[in-house]
């Protein structure tokens, strides 16, 4: 049986994490599969990393190990690595998304969470922090409070919670996870996709940046990503045409 169920249809990517019998906790082969759209099957997101083989593999590495991961991470390297993907990622959480699990949800650009999903940085609880992204995404989207506050406790949160805090962009029920993460994958397509990777891109490079040059960097990329404009005339054409029939 695959560690990853792949599927496209309609230029969508659909990538299920398939390690039912071990709450699809990241182990070396299935961070190997990982892409795009990402869900869990089974009664988890994601528990995290594998621990039965992750804390064995770093209590034997070399010194030089640490460094040579930096290039890696975990999920395929979406947390980090391929971090730059341009490629919109739509995290689609249908149960616990703790540990590592929860880093690669942070490390998606959208969250949509079914009301039985959770969150915890339960690394604390076993002599461990963040160390694939997470406590630099958790302070960048729900800030240093709730950063500190949820990495030092290590306690779960519920969907609601969690949608107050900002870690995921709606809740929905169980059954409507897969139909609403679809609709936001089509919302997306509707629209050029140029401008799309070169906006992903530009939010990542404005990030940590003083105001002026983030202003600059957005004006750069804004003017000069998309090429020479052809798309935008045409879909200008189609939008007045449509309007004035």
């Amino acid at each position: 049986m695959s560690n990853v169920i792949y599927e496209k249809k309609n230029r969508i990517a659909t990538i299920t994490l398939n390690r039912p019998e071990a709450l699809n906790a990241l182990d070396d082969t299935l961070n190997d599969e990982l892409w795009t759209i990402v869900t869990g099957s089974g009664k988890s997101f994601c528990a995290g990393a594998d621990l039965k083989t992750f804390i064995p593999k770093w209590e034997k590495a070399s010194m030089l190990a640490p460094r040579d991961n930096v290039a890696k991470g975990i999920a395929g390297g979406i947390t980090r690595g391929q971090h730059r993907i341009y490629k919109p990622i739509i995290a689609a959480i249908n149960g616990h998304a703790i540990g590592g699990g929860f880093e690669l949800a942070l490390a998606c650009d959208i969250r949509i969470a079914s009301q039985r999903a959770k969150f915890g940085v339960f690394e604390v609880r076993y002599g461990l922090h963040q160390g694939d992204g997470g406590l630099v995404r958790l302070a960048s989207i729900a800030g240093m409070a709730t950063a500190l506050e949820l990495t030092l406790t290590g306690r779960e949160v519920a969907a609601d919670e969690a949608l107050r805090l900002g870690l995921v962009s709606t809740v929905v029920a169980p059954e409507e996870l897969m139909v609403t993460a679809q609709s936001y994958a089509e919302m997306i397509l509707k629209n050029s996709q140029q401008a799309v990777r070169s906006a992903k891109e530009t939010i990542f490079d404005i990030v940590g940046r003083s105001l002026d040059d983030a202003l600059r960097l957005e004006t750069i990329n804004g003017y000069s990503n998309l090429g020479d404009f052809s798309e935008a005339r045409e879909r200008l054409a189609a939008f007045y045409e449509k309007k004035s029939t």
